[in-house]
C-alpha cells in the first residue's frame, strides 16, 4: 500500500482529445448477465487529466484514480500503451 492508498487502475481508449489537457477514454468490460448467464459488454467513459496533451484518439492508456481535478474529472493518464501513429 502506497502512501495514497490504494488507487484504481484502468485501461482504455481515447476516443476524445479535443479539451486542453483532457482526453476522454473508454473503458470496456465484461460482465455475466443475472438472469441469462450471458456475458454483456459495458462502457464507461472516463475523463483523465493529459498534462502535455499527447494523447491522441485511438491511443491505448492505462488511468488511474486520483482526486477531483474538475466537476468530472478524477482520473490521470499514467502511460501510453499502444500508440496510434
Amino acid at each position: 500500500m502506497t502512501e495514497r492508498g490504494l488507487r484504481r487502475r484502468l485501461v482504455g481508449t481515447v476516443v476524445s482529445n479535443r479539451m486542453n489537457k483532457t482526453a476522454l477514454v473508454l473503458v470496456e468490460r465484461l460482465t455475466k448477465h443475472r438472469t441469462y448467464n450471458k456475458y454483456v459488454k459495458r462502457r464507461v467513459k472516463y475523463m483523465a487529466h493529459d498534462p502535455q496533451n499527447l494523447c491522441q484518439i485511438g491511443d491505448k492508456v492505462r488511468i488511474i484514480e486520483s482526486r477531483p481535478l474538475s466537476k468530472r474529472k478524477r482520473w490521470h493518464v499514467i502511460e501510453r500503451i499502444n500508440i496510434v501513429v
